[in-house]
């Protein structure tokens, strides 16, 4: 097996690694991380570059989880009996090309955007439940920040719930907090503004930073 999960997270970090943001901004003749949070991600997209660059990077970023995903499942690993645990692998591979991409000086996103494309792509069920709770919780608190860390720590919890009979249920799990743990930290200085009352909210003026 530990052929196969260093084959799935250097799959998934390479996949990962295309920043669509990034992109979006060269198109736009800027570099986004010198612009607004200086992060690479779909929330700094929109408020930066736009509507219409917001929603490709959302679709962008989503989509090459979601690929990659499905790509260990129907393909590569397509007989494989614990093949769940390995698409979480792979899809945890992808968030951190999605954060930390190597041609980037490791300088990208927040990667909610790209597990969110992991979460589809794992149990679209989840949709129903963890995407009416992210647009209550923004909506009522403004703060994206706040329905983002939400979901990401529905994800384990919702796993656990739904995969108790797959092999390595266990790692399954441990796997899933990984997610929930990386959110956390690459939202560190958003929770520290929280805790202080000076996080963005939208439709407000900008502090200094926000949520990507």
């Amino acid at each position: 097996m530990a052929l196969q999960i260093v084959v799935c997270l250097v799959l998934g970090y390479i996949v990962g690694s295309f920043s669509t943001g990034y992109i979006m901004g060269l198109m736009n003749h800027v570099d986004i991380r010198e612009m607004g949070s200086g992060n690479a991600g779909t929330t700094n997209a929109f408020r930066t570059l736009g509507k219409k660059a917001g929603v490709i990077t959302l679709v962008g970023d989503m989509l090459k989880a979601i690929l990659v995903v499905l790509l260990v499942r129907f393909v590569i690993y397509k007989d494989i009996d614990y093949v769940k645990l390995l698409e979480l692998i792979c899809g945890f591979g992808c968030v951190l090309g999605h954060n930390f991409p190597v041609w980037l000086k490791f300088h990208g996103g927040k990667g909610i955007a790209v597990t969110a494309g992991v979460f589809i792509a794992i149990d679209p069920w989840i949709l129903p439940v963890g995407l009416p709770l992210f647009a209550i919780l923004v909506l009522t608190t403004k703060y994206v920040s706040v329905g983002s860390l939400a979901v990401l720590t529905l994800f384990p919890i919702w796993n656990a719930i739904r995969f108790t009979a797959e092999p390595y249920y266990a790692w399954i799990v441990i796997v899933s907090c990984m997610y929930t743990v990386m959110a956390f930290i690459q939202h560190r200085q958003n929770i520290k503004r929280l805790m202080n009352g000076t996080e963005n909210k939208i439709g407000h003026k900008k502090h200094d930073e926000v949520s990507a």
